[in-house]
């Protein structure tokens, strides 16, 4: 009698869609990979580049380039793109963000990109710790640029205040994909609640930058990015990165399709089109991926803006 078998839809089969060539990226052999690698260890720092399997981690690393991870390496929630672990936190480090700030003065970053799990076990979400490292890098690197990768603080009553407060340059927070697709890619979030977290951000504080990212691949429809990208531009959001999404295990939502280049060349074009202040958007395209060269750019960009130029609609387009 032959045997059926029913694959949930967020598990891969085991015939494991092979990647294109142009998401394909070389192993990290590279001293300078093994020296952040070494010197994160030394720290007890963790970084997301390692938890959530970036394909960059290579490149990055061996530029001295790392996105430092806080508050642990245990997520209180269970999305279906992330490859970071579940489970119940450890307590807070009081002294991650000394040693956060010793890292990045030993490392001589110009940029550098925080983020953290969720903690959703905490009061304030890990606010108060995200403001602590901000204030321990002004003190130790002035001159270093700090961009936050934050999560939503969902029902986290003053935890936004807390870390606008501290001042970072950039306030980044990910809607990740279009609302239909919420339920199963990013279940415990709520779309439009992401959404205006953002536009609180340049409420409380018009001078920071603030910056949204999206995975395709996971099932969406170009006229749902054209939608989000609007709802982006009303909530006053200046940079936007998209980039593919990933499968990182077989347990974890599967790549429903690999988009071609020349779909984020157009996505490129309209997002620029809605006057964002920057886009980037390509296969290999991440979150913090060239922050610190995007950041000296959406500087240069407000700048035209403010002296009544149109934004550059050629620069940093494409990484």
């Amino acid at each position: 009698m032959a045997t059926l078998t029913i694959t949930p839809p967020h598990v891969q089969t085991p015939a494991t869609r092979k990647k294109p060539d142009w998401i394909r990226v070389k192993a990290p052999v590279s001293a300078g990979y093994h020296a952040t690698r070494r010197l994160m260890r030394e720290k007890g720092l963790h970084t997301v580049c390692e938890e959530a399997a970036c394909p960059n981690i290579g490149e990055c690393w061996q530029k001295k380039h790392a996105t430092v991870m806080i508050l642990g390496d245990t997520c209180t929630r269970a999305c279906a793109f992330c490859n970071v672990k579940t489970g119940m936190p450890r307590a807070v480090d009081p002294l991650e963000p000394q040693h956060l700030a010793e890292a990045i003065a030993e490392m001589g970053l110009e940029h550098v990109v925080i983020t953290s799990v969720d903690r959703d076990d905490l009061p304030d979400g890990g606010a108060r710790q995200f403001a602590r490292c901000i204030s321990a890098l002004r003190a130790a690197s002035p001159a270093t640029t700090i961009e936050i990768l934050t999560p939503d603080f969902l029902r986290k009553k003053g935890a936004l205040e807390i870390v606008v407060e501290a001042k970072p340059d950039v306030y980044n927070h990910n809607l990740e994909t279009v609302p239909r697709l919420y339920r199963t890619v990013r279940p415990g979030a709520r779309y439009f609640h992401s959404l205006r977290l953002l536009q609180r951000v340049k409420e409380l504080d018009p001078h920071i930058f603030t910056k949204s990212g999206l995975m395709v691949g996971l099932g969406e429809e170009r006229r749902e990015i054209f939608q989000v990208m609007d709802d982006m531009r009303s909530a006053e959001i200046d940079f936007l990165t998209i980039g593919q999404y990933l499968q990182p295990t077989p347990r974890h939502h599967k790549v429903e399709r690999f988009v071609p280049p020349a779909d984020f060349e157009s996505y490129a074009r309209m997002a620029r089109a809605k006057a964002f202040l920057l886009v980037s958007a390509s296969p290999l395209t991440r979150s913090s991926y060239h922050a610190g060269d995007d950041f000296a750019r959406l500087r240069e960009a407000r700048e035209r803006v403010l002296g009544g130029l149109v934004p550059d609609v050629s620069t940093a387009a494409l990484v």
